[in-house]
């Protein structure tokens, strides 16, 4: 189910509307219900790999539970079998075809037999999702940081929550299991705030990233009829559209769960205002992030060794990072690019920092932070191209050619954005660039004004007449502007 579908307006008022009205004993059952139906309306069958990937990590938490922190090589059979059974019910859906490809390439290179069958499966949605948040749950009851859910009903829940089950965050035990057994009375202010987030939400999704996504896909799905101005164009684009389109899902994910109650984590904080790569992995998809700082940088050493080996465990996070988004060669360069600029910044950092001084940059001038800005956006953006590309022969194609025929193609994106005159430039509807323009815009501004406090809490401050009638325009901008196709959230496909 979406959230931006017809669907999700019946299904979440009724939900909320019977989680009030029920007693609190019952309503963790209601919420298991709601979240197998919500998963379900994209397919029944699949809903198996979450009751059996539920039942396994449950087992063997309550198993490791059964042990104390002394005994904990008696732990460590049943923390591998979550792991394994997590991981190879993943590789088996959304990588196994990618390697048993890439082992027969490397076959026919070598000029060796390989006749392993391909299989034709269809990737469970979300399933890279709710696998790091049970692992996580393993991984913590079996250092301690967790006691083990005794509730089964609770630990279902837990997994398929359904704001968060399909594109996260992707939250902790320690954050939601808690939660879960909570009693939450209606909050008028609680709930308010919840909607709005949704409908800020929406309006990043329906307003800005689908109507990016219609220039966008028309140049990144035919790459080689362009060159110049329109490969820049799109692939800035594609920034705003990805951020506003993952985003919009995580807010609408916040304000549901918080207009039941539910806190779930920040996942995004302004990350086109980052200064530099580092800052910008701080802002950007912060629960899956921490993830891996907490789940494979740290044990890998993280930055308590020696040099080069710091060097390497920045670059494989990265590298596996990219690899989590999905089975192509796309992402897993995307992932590399951002774990060279990791590496890079960190060996440049002194001989930077003495241009800076030489040249007289004043760090705390508006001028050098912004110049931090564009080169960080720049960069992120630069890397994107990788992760949006259909193939690594369309991303070396973009890169390569952005800045090839510049002054023709500005000329007829000029023309044809002043007088519709240039019928060829496909990708272009003058319209709907305008409008992307004003929303990004829109959006932007409200991200600044949101530096030190929430643009709803400043709202919720206004007189009634000024915010109903402000809320009204933004029901009427959904409505009116909003391109209601029923596309789907980018982070689906993870």
């Amino acid at each position: 189910m979406l959230f931006n579908s017809f669907e999700f307006l019946v299904f979440f008022p009724t939900v909320v509307g019977l989680y009030f009205l029920l007693p609190h004993r019952f309503r963790w059952a209601l919420l298991l219900i709601a979240s197998y139906t919500f998963y379900m309306f994209w397919r029944v069958d699949y809903a198996i790999i979450l009751v059996i990937s539920t039942l396994i990590d449950y087992v063997c938490g309550r198993m490791m539970d059964r042990y104390s922190e002394e005994e904990r090589t008696k732990r460590k059979p049943w923390l591998w079998l979550s792991l394994l059974s997590n991981l190879g019910i993943l590789f088996t859906f959304k990588y196994y075809n990618f390697f048993n490809t890439a082992a027969k390439d490397l076959a026919d290179v070598l000029g060796v037999s390989y006749a392993a069958p391909a299989f034709e499966l269809l990737l469970p949605m979300g399933i890279s999702f709710y696998t790091f948040q049970t692992m996580s749950y393993s991984i913590d009851v079996y250092y301690g940081r967790q006691k083990a859910e005794r509730h089964l009903g609770i630990f279902a829940l837990f997994v398929t929550f359904f704001p968060q089950l399909v594109a996260g965050p992707i939250e902790r035990a320690g954050n939601l299991l808690g939660q879960l057994k909570e009693k939450h009375e209606f909050d008028y202010d609680r709930v308010t705030n919840g909607l709005k987030l949704i409908a800020w939400g929406l309006f990043k999704k329906v307003v800005i990233a689908d109507r990016l996504a219609l220039m966008v896909n028309q140049v990144y799905n035919n790459p080689t009829d362009y060159e110049g101005i329109p490969l820049i164009i799109a692939t800035v684009f594609f920034a705003f559209q990805i951020y506003c389109d993952f985003s919009g899902y995580s807010d609408i994910a916040i304000g549901t769960a918080q207009v039941m109650g539910f806190r779930l984590m920040e996942n995004f904080r302004r990350p086109y205002f980052s200064k530099s790569i580092r800052e910008f992995w701080s802002r950007w998809h912060i629960s899956l992030s921490t993830w891996f700082r907490d789940y494979l940088y740290i044990p890998l050493g993280g930055n308590r060794v020696v040099k080069w080996r710091w060097y390497y465990n920045l670059f494989v996070v990265f590298l596996v990072s990219g690899l989590w988004h999905g089975a192509n060669w796309t992402f897993i360069v995307w992932g590399a690019l951002h774990g060279f600029y990791q590496v890079f910044g960190l060996l440049t950092a002194k001989r930077r920092d003495a241009l800076v001084e030489r040249l007289g940059l004043n760090r705390n001038r508006t001028f050098y932070k912004a110049l931090q800005v564009i080169t960080t956006f720049a960069l992120v953006c630069l890397a994107w191209v990788f992760f949006r590309a259909n193939t690594i022969s369309d991303a070396w194609y973009i890169t390569t050619h952005m800045f090839q025929n510049l002054a023709g193609s500005t000329k007829e994106f000029v023309t044809q954005l002043a007088f519709g005159g240039v019928e060829h430039l496909r990708w272009l509807d003058r319209k709907e660039f305008i409008l992307a323009l004003l929303f990004i815009g829109v959006m932007e501004g409200a991200h600044y004004l949101q530096r030190n406090r929430k643009l709803r809490l400043h709202i919720t401050d206004f007189n009634p007449v000024l915010r109903w009638g402000l809320y009204s325009v933004c029901l009427l901008i959904l409505i009116y502007f909003g391109v209601f196709s029923s596309n789907e959230f980018i982070y689906f496909q993870f």
